[in-house]
């Protein structure tokens, strides 16, 4: 049952890397961004999710150990998932507390990902349609197709946008429109059934 239920959360989790890291000049999520997105998941697929941390010295290094646990609430069945990081010996700027503090955001963060196989790429559906720029192409359709999708399952728009930090559905990308239609598919499939 336990693995129906992360199967389920995998399939529905999405979280777009929605922070800027303005010196390396990239996008990153963090690890506050997929709590927020998996919480209510986990909730409506009966979950709960729980974080620790365990400290191990390897040599003269210190490692935080990040551990997430999945807890079907029903039957009490668990799956885990862990990741380490390393204390940096000394950061500019920060103290001890500080270092350890950054190694554990880094360590959950790859133990939520992990476990909700969260990675890098692209949506497989916009890979697995082979030349992305031929993909690109077909934003249109997605846009119309997410429009229609809106008022047949009385979302409201506003809170979509938000939801994908989004200014309007024109401005979303490939990704969180794929994302979109697929969620409010299911949603009027549940509306329906």
């Amino acid at each position: 049952m336990i693995y129906q239920k992360l199967s389920e959360i995998q399939k529905r989790l999405f979280v777009p890397k929605g922070q800027k890291n303005n010196f390396g000049g990239y996008n990153y999520r963090s690890c506050e961004d997929i709590f927020k997105a998996v919480k209510p998941i986990c909730e409506e697929c009966g979950c709960v999710l729980t974080v620790s941390n365990a400290l191990e010295c390897i040599g003269d290094r210190n490692y935080v150990k990040a551990i997430v646990t999945l807890v079907e609430l029903e039957t009490g069945e668990k799956i885990e998932s862990t990741a380490h990081a390393r204390e940096e010996k000394e950061k500019k700027g920060m103290d001890g507390s500080q270092i350890t503090g950054a190694a554990s955001s880094y360590a959950r963060k790859y133990a939520l990902a992990g476990l909700f196989c969260i990675d890098n790429e692209k949506d497989s559906d916009a890979t697995n349609q082979g030349d992305f720029a031929n993909y690109e192409k077909k934003k249109p359709d997605y846009i119309s197709s997410l429009k229609k999708l809106i008022v047949e399952t009385a979302t409201i728009e506003e809170n979509l946008l938000k939801y994908y930090k989004a200014k309007s559905i024109e401005e979303m990308s490939i990704d969180q429109l794929i994302h979109a239609n697929k969620e409010l598919s299911r949603k009027k499939e549940q509306q329906n059934g």
